[in-house]
């Protein structure tokens, strides 16, 4: 479990990701050895999985984003398997989710416009493996994304 030293950490982490470990030590009062021993608890245990680097694509020319839930044809045992590893395979899919229900996968597209969904739809998704039924939501806003946990 979590000790308040733990969750100290990984506050200021969340806040502030790219502070060096002697800097994060600093303000946390913490020897820099000690903050390096923490944080390999935390590796190790598996709560802190890394750092990387968030990039904003709309700062890269994507404007358009694209939910689509699809349903399976599901009379073959590895159809799921096939759509996924086909799907991974489309650079503008940026998310996949499964899910238990009428919808049995949500994938996230990133398009530069509405011409060019247009064509990753008609040429990549469209020919995706065990399609039943797709159903497609344009994002028009994104409220709140926020990865920070309340720790």
């Amino acid at each position: 479990m979590l000790d308040d030293l733990d969750r100290r950490i990984l506050r200021q982490m969340q806040a502030e990701p790219t502070l060096s470990t002697p800097d994060l030590a600093e303000r946390l009062g913490l020897t820099p050895a000690r903050l390096s021993r923490r944080l390999e608890k935390l590796t190790t245990g598996g709560i802190l999985r890394g750092q990387r680097a968030v990039i904003d694509w709309r700062a890269l020319g994507y404007e358009v984003e694209v939910s689509l839930r699809v349903t399976l044809e599901k009379t073959q045992t590895r159809a799921f398997d096939e759509f996924i590893e086909a799907a991974r395979e489309i650079p503008e899919v940026i998310e996949i989710q499964t899910f238990l229900g009428r919808v049995d996968v949500r994938l996230s597209v990133i398009a530069r416009d509405m011409a060019h969904y247009q064509q990753i739809y008609r040429a990549r998704i469209l020919t995706l493996p065990h399609i039943a039924d797709i159903e497609a939501l344009m994002l028009v806003a994104q409220v709140k994304s926020d990865e920070s946990l309340p720790l």
